[in-house]
């Protein structure tokens, strides 16, 4: 049966290791996403020590909370199709160091952000950098036993799995998959949404569960805290499609109420919201029911 995981932003910022994960178990989820951005306390983590990661092994021990997937979202600020060389280089850097650091911890899969760039200017020649970067980052994951997952973004870069399904025709590696955010490909074509999962539903190692409003010609679209219910993803005929498709894979609650007042709160809002869902197609989750 498929399993429910939580990201780690969702969660209380100041908690040790131990009493996050404890606190994903007592919630009832089946593991945590766990996350690298582009704040220097979190790139910080890519120079962890061994007795850092042993930390966290143990708590994974104890709790038998796994880290199945981790987020990479630091190359939204070191994108690998940088215009200046030394930025692809960084990129590539934390790319390789994120992937070593999934072999220590027993990580299996890295949702890698799919921006060529996104402060800067998009040029031929941004793509062509993000192509070659992702590419020497996919033959390196492969000897780590890591797998690549491509987001699809709220940026039009890549925003369908149609167009990752184009990247993989270039780097034809099964270490290369995708990661699809619910959110992010209904904001840009609510109605061709199921007919994209549909056509490419081989390629999808996880889902993101995540609202969002949809991009029209006045309308940026927003991607993010947009509470569940309330935008434009239509959750049960997703659930429905996936079901029929006979995906099986993990799903991923994606949240930021780690500096929330009541961040749990938030948290339990989202169960609510999804367990009748879940109940419905029998996404049990490690055969786990949220009870309200």
């Amino acid at each position: 049966m498929a399993e429910i995981g939580i990201y780690e932003k969702a969660l209380p910022k100041a908690l040790s290791w131990l009493e996050k994960l404890t606190l994903v178990k007592e919630l009832g989820f089946d593991f945590l996403e766990f996350s690298i951005d582009e704040s220097a306390e979190r790139l910080a983590r890519l120079s962890w020590t061994a007795a850092e990661i042993a930390e966290v092994r143990w708590a994974v021990e104890q709790t038998g909370i796994p880290l199945r997937t981790l987020m990479l979202s630091a190359h939204r600020r070191y994108p690998l199709g940088a215009q200046k060389l030394a930025i692809q280089k960084k990129s590539l850097e934390i790319g390789k160091q994120a992937i070593n650091l999934c072999e220590k911890l027993g990580i299996r899969h890295i949702q890698l952000a799919g921006y060529d760039v996104f402060y800067e200017e998009k040029s031929v020649k941004t793509r062509e950098a993000f192509m070659m970067n992702l590419a020497t980052l996919v033959k390196y994951a492969a000897t780590k036993d890591v797998m690549l997952d491509l987001e699809t973004m709220d940026d039009p870069f890549i925003n369908s799995l149609e167009k990752i399904y184009q990247i993989k025709r270039r780097i034809k590696s099964p270490w290369l998959q995708a990661y699809p955010d619910l959110g992010n490909l209904s904001a840009w074509s609510p109605e061709n949404v199921a007919t994209d999962i549909e056509q490419h539903v081989d390629l999808i190692t996880h889902v993101h569960l995540k609202d969002s409003f949809a991009v029209t010609a006045d309308y940026p679209g927003k991607f993010k805290d947009v509470p569940f219910g309330s935008g434009v993803v239509d959750f049960d005929g997703l659930f429905q499609l996936l079901t029929n498709l006979d995906y099986d894979g993990c799903y991923t609650i994606e949240m930021w109420s780690e500096e929330d007042d009541e961040p749990l709160e938030r948290i339990r809002e989202a169960q609510a919201f999804f367990s009748p869902l879940f109940e419905k197609y029998q996404i049990r989750g490690n055969k786990r029911c949220w009870s309200h």
